[in-house]
């Protein structure tokens, strides 16, 4: 059965194509960071030190893959967490890594469990392989942590993540409308674009 699918027991191991797709955590990759997820002001040296940490925390859960996308934000040592993931136990095995990372005070949990659809993860591992199994994003797929995130929802299909140029960004986008989905958005960011946000908020890549 497709990772996913379903809602039974924990599985004791990745499927072949979750080994390839290990997420690559939020905060490494699209960071989860707008202006103003790690605030500038006199603690925001250690915001960003927590972050990081969660970071490093969250991207070793073996349960993540590619078909999830968790998004973070640090303000005072509390911790927010946000967006989707394709299991319920992955929202509470994450808030529970979070919270163990040293100087969170307190962690606001506010991840959303994708619907079961085997619509959607026939879609999600359709769209995996056009990306992923084409010449321009092989480099990407060979990482441990392949960077580009395919999430869906009834359909409708989000990317996110990190591509070093705007190029991938794009044909990452053609690739993945080709498929059947109702609609795609692309919200890969550029690694440049990245470097600039992580400088903004004081955290070093």
């Amino acid at each position: 059965m497709l990772e996913g699918a379903g809602r039974g027991p924990r599985p004791t191991a990745l499927t072949i194509m979750a080994r390839r797709f290990v997420r690559y955590f939020i905060s490494v990759g699209l960071m989860g960071i707008l202006l103003g997820a790690v605030p500038l002001y006199a603690d925001a040296r250690t915001d960003a030190r927590i972050f990081r940490d969660a970071a490093a925390v969250a991207n070793n859960y073996v349960y993540f893959t590619v078909f999830d996308d968790i998004r973070a934000a640090v303000d005072d040592g509390v911790v927010t967490l946000s967006g989707s993931v394709t299991m319920p136990y992955k929202v509470k095995d994450i808030e529970r890594l979070v919270a163990k990372v040293d100087g969170v005070r307190s962690v606001r949990n506010e991840i959303t469990v994708l619907p079961v659809s085997q619509f959607d993860d026939d879609l999600r591992f359709r769209i995996a392989r056009a990306i992923y199994g084409n010449p321009s994003f092989w480099q990407y797929a060979t990482q441990p942590n392949p960077p580009i995130h395919i999430v869906v929802s009834r359909g409708q299909v989000t990317l996110t993540g990190v591509v070093q140029s705007d190029v991938d960004r794009m044909l990452a986008q053609s690739l993945a409308s080709s498929s059947s989905a109702f609609s795609v958005k692309n919200e890969l960011k550029t690694d440049a674009e990245m470097r600039t946000a992580l400088t903004r908020n004081g955290i070093e890549r």
